[in-house]
């Protein structure tokens, strides 16, 4: 069995079930990041063998087409996670920690991908400028044309002020977690537990109940305007690129996501969070890296 329809068979069979275990996502997780593994050696592939005066769109796009729905993929099983456990892609166990520091309402940051493109464009820009001053084309992210460079920088405006509008959001959510309402319950609650039977009547655990459940829509609501507009953003970059340049995109996006992912989790078994003894060897991984240059 290919080995990029487990993450996809395996969520549908868990999401199938009455009552999947917390950690279906988890296996989930490990099983897609592996095939992102498998497609980066894929993209790598095509990038080496790319010849920038012959036209192989045939290949490129197919691929690209490919990498995009296995993102597509993923979102699409959060979401049907996130209507059953929304709260857990707030500190998701299948990341690390170093993972969690930088996560964005569940998630990377959208203009983390204009970041990234900005960061290998000047890369390549540097590895090729004698060809460029030479006048020759490389065909890579160090070659955006005008054009391009003025629509990512427009996107990238764009994008900042829906994150600015989905962050403001979300810190009416973790405000609103001292409103009123809240207090109050939680000192009827309080007053009930110091009574001398300790107990808490099912009225008032109908109201938290009520209340969290509320809470939790909200937050539910919030992650899948998060996770769209992460979607959204990578697709539009890959838009803008021409297919050469979507590859290279795309590795560096998968680059960054696995070595990121490998290096929290060795700190995380390691127990350390500074880089001495072992923590700063290579001792390898499931994942391994590319001894490429692209």
């Amino acid at each position: 069995m290919s080995v990029r329809t487990n993450s996809a068979a395996f969520m549908a069979q868990a999401m199938n079930a009455d009552n999947p275990h917390r950690e279906t996502f988890h296996r989930f997780f490990e099983c897609w990041i592996c095939e992102q593994n498998s497609y980066l050696e894929e993209l790598v592939s095509v990038a080496n063998n790319h010849n920038p005066t012959e036209n192989d769109d045939a290949v490129l796009i197919p691929l690209i087409e490919r990498v995009v729905r296995h993102y597509e993929q993923y979102y699409q099983a959060k979401s049907n996670w996130e209507k059953r456990d929304a709260i857990s892609m707030f500190s998701p166990t299948w990341r690390s920690k170093l993972e969690d520091a930088f996560l964005w309402i569940g998630g990377w940051r959208p203009t983390l991908a204009i970041h990234l493109l900005y960061s290998k464009s000047g890369i390549q820009l540097e590895a090729k400028i004698g060809d460029l001053i030479r006048g020759l084309k490389t065909g890579d992210l160090g070659d955006l044309s005008p054009k391009q460079m003025n629509r990512i920088d427009e996107l990238q405006k764009k994008i900042i002020h829906q994150e600015r509008v989905l962050s403001e959001k979300y810190a009416k959510e973790q405000e609103a977690v001292a409103d009123r309402s809240m207090v109050e319950l939680s000192n009827v609650v309080s007053e009930m537990i110091r009574t001398e039977d300790g107990e808490v009547d099912s009225e008032n655990e109908e109201k938290v109940d009520s209340m969290l459940n509320s809470k939790k829509d909200n937050l539910e609501e919030l992650l899948h305007m998060a996770d769209d507009l992460r979607l959204e953003t990578l697709k539009t970059v890959i838009e803008i690129l021409t297919p050469i340049q979507a590859v290279y995109f795309l590795i560096a996006a998968a680059e960054l996501h696995l070595r990121l992912h490998e290096w929290g989790k060795k700190k995380d078994e390691n127990g350390t969070e500074n880089g001495s003894a072992t923590g700063t060897h290579n001792h390898g991984s499931d994942l391994h890296a590319h001894d490429v240059r692209v």
